[in-house]
C-alpha cells in the first residue's frame, strides 16, 4: 500500500506545482489590472511632456524637421560656455556640501537620539522658507552694504566692502544653503544604521581610531554619500531663483538660458533642445551612478 501512495503522489506533484505557479501568474495579473490605470496616468503625465519638448526641438517655427537648434548648441561658444559654467558651479557645491554635511552627518549620528532629533531640526529649518526668501535674504547678508561686509569692515579683515553678491560666489553661496540639507539628510540616514559595535570592535583588534574609520564606517556611509551627491549634484543642473536673484545676470546657468529663449526670443526650439540635452545628461549621470552603485542600495536599500 505504501508503494502504491507513493507512486499516486508523485504525479500529482507536477500538477500541483503547475496550479502553485498559475495561481501566482493570475494574482500578479490581478494586482496589474488594479495598478494599471494609474501606471497610464503616470505615463501620460511624464512622456506627455517630455514628447512635446522633443518634437519641439527638431522644428522650425514653420514647423519643418531641422537639426539647427541642437547645432547651434554645438557651435555656438555661448551655449557651451553656460553649460561649462552649470556643470562647473554644480559640481562645486556638490563639493562644498560634501565637505560640510560629512562632518555635521557624523556628529548628528554620535548624539543621543533626543539631541540628534534636535540638531535635525535646525539642519531642515530651510526646509520650512520659500526659496524666494532665502535667496533675498542672502542678498541683504551679502551686499556691499550687508551684514558680511560691515562685519569684516569692522574686524579690519579687509579695508573695503567686498562683491559678494551678483557673481559665481554668491550664486555658489545660495545654492549650498539650500542644498546642504540634501547632503545631510541621506548621510544621517545612513549614518545612524551603522552599528557602533564595529568600531569598537575594530578599535579592540589594534585598529587606531582613523584607520577604523576610512577602513570601517566610511565604507558603510558610502551609499548615502552617494545618494547625497547625486541629489545634490542634479538639483544644481536645474536652479533658476538663486543665480538669477544673486548672479545679477552674470552667472547665466542653463535653466535661466531656456527662460531667455523663451520669453526674450520666442524661440521655443532652441529652449527646447536645450532642456533635452541637460535631460540626456541627467540620466547619463543616473546612468553612471548606477554603475558604481545599485539604485537600491543608493536610496537606502539593503
Amino acid at each position: 500500500m505504501t508503494a502504491n501512495a507513493a507512486s499516486v503522489a508523485e504525479p500529482t506533484r507536477p500538477r500541483e506545482a503547475k496550479e502553485v505557479v498559475r495561481d501566482a501568474r493570475r494574482e500578479q495579473t490581478r494586482l496589474l489590472s488594479l495598478v494599471l490605470p494609474a501606471l497610464v496616468v503616470i505615463a501620460l503625465l511624464l512622456f506627455t511632456p517630455l514628447g512635446w519638448l522633443a518634437f519641439q526641438s527638431v522644428v522650425d517655427r514653420e514647423g519643418a524637421l531641422t537639426g539647427a537648434h541642437y547645432l547651434r548648441i554645438y557651435e555656438d561658444t555661448a551655449y557651451q560656455s553656460t553649460f561649462w559654467l552649470t556643470f562647473e558651479i554644480s559640481g562645486l557645491v556638490t563639493l562644498l556640501a560634501i565637505l560640510l554635511g560629512y562632518p555635521l552627518s557624523y556628529m548628528l549620528a554620535q548624539l543621543p537620539p533626543r539631541l540628534a532629533a534636535i540638531g535635525l531640526g535646525f539642519v531642515i529649518v530651510p526646509f520650512w522658507t520659500s526659496v524666494l526668501v532665502r535667496t533675498y535674504a542672502w542678498l541683504v547678508l551679502l551686499q556691499r552694504k550687508g551684514l558680511v561686509n560691515d562685519l569684516l569692515v569692522d574686524l579690519a579683515v579687509v579695508e573695503r566692502p567686498l562683491a559678494l553678491v551678483h557673481n559665481y560666489a554668491g550664486t555658489a553661496v545660495g545654492m549650498l544653503h539650500i542644498m546642504l540639507p540634501f547632503m545631510v539628510l541621506p548621510l544621517y540616514a545612513t549614518m545612524r544604521r551603522i552599528e557602533p559595535d564595529l568600531m569598537q570592535a575594530a578599535a579592540n583588534l589594534g585598529a587606531r581610531p582613523t584607520y577604523a574609520f576610512w577602513h570601517v564606517f566610511f565604507p558603510l556611509s558610502r551609499p548615502g554619500l552617494l545618494a547625497g551627491t547625486l541629489l545634490v549634484f542634479v538639483l544644481c543642473l536645474g536652479f533658476y531663483i538663486t543665480p538669477e536673484l544673486l548672479g545679477g545676470g552674470r552667472t547665466i546657468l542653463i535653466s535661466m538660458l531656456v527662460q531667455r529663449n523663451v520669453e526674450l526670443y520666442f524661440e521655443w526650439g532652441a529652449a527646447s533642445s536645450v532642456a533635452v540635452v541637460l535631460l540626456v545628461c541627467v540620466v547619463l549621470v543616473f546612468w553612471v551612478m548606477s554603475k558604481v552603485l545599485s539604485v537600491e542600495r543608493l536610496f537606502g536599500g539593503r
